[in-house]
């Protein structure tokens, strides 16, 4: 096991745990890849995704266990309580994590979860009827899209950080 990147992800969800942003932006390569079920990132944005799930993350809650760690990879499973906002509906979510590093800093990183299985928690009954639809899906995803590009507006972030 490589000791450099088990403590780069081991790190990384300590910040979280701790609702702390910036470590997390800064374990990103600048042009860095990042993907799940519900949002396709790249670069900066991946850093103003964490701050917002950071700061708007109610009653959040985060356990994570790294699996392997390479030079080049790692793996990780971590869990995340809290309330969707939307509803007030809490929501336990199970995420497998892959990475892949360069020069000590994250590449790529692919979360995988059931957005199934979230909607059923986090929309209640319409989630749980309608979920596995490719068009509830599909206004999940957006809906995140627009939130993350509200965030990002209002704080003025861009690639340099916060405007101010």
């Amino acid at each position: 096991m490589s000791q450099r990147t088990a403590d780069l992800v081991t790190g990384f969800y300590a910040a979280f745990a701790r609702r702390d942003w910036a470590p997390m932006a800064a374990a990103y390569r600048p042009e860095a890849r990042f993907r799940d079920p519900v949002f396709r990132l790249e670069g900066w944005r991946i850093g103003a995704m964490w701050r917002m799930l950071c700061e708007r993350g109610v009653e959040l809650r985060i356990e994570a266990q790294l699996l392997d760690a390479t030079d080049d990879r790692a793996s990780a499973r971590w869990e995340a309580w809290y309330r969707f906002s939307a509803g007030n509906r809490p929501v336990h979510n199970r995420i497998l994590a892959e990475f892949r590093i360069q020069d000590g800093l994250i590449r790529e990183h692919r979360d995988a979860f059931s957005l199934y299985r979230w909607a059923a928690q986090a929309l209640g009954l319409r989630g749980r009827l309608l979920g596995w639809l490719p068009p509830v899906r599909g206004t999940i995803r957006s809906q995140a899209s627009r939130g993350l590009a509200r965030f990002i507006a209002d704080r003025g972030l861009g690639p340099a950080g916060p405007a101010s």
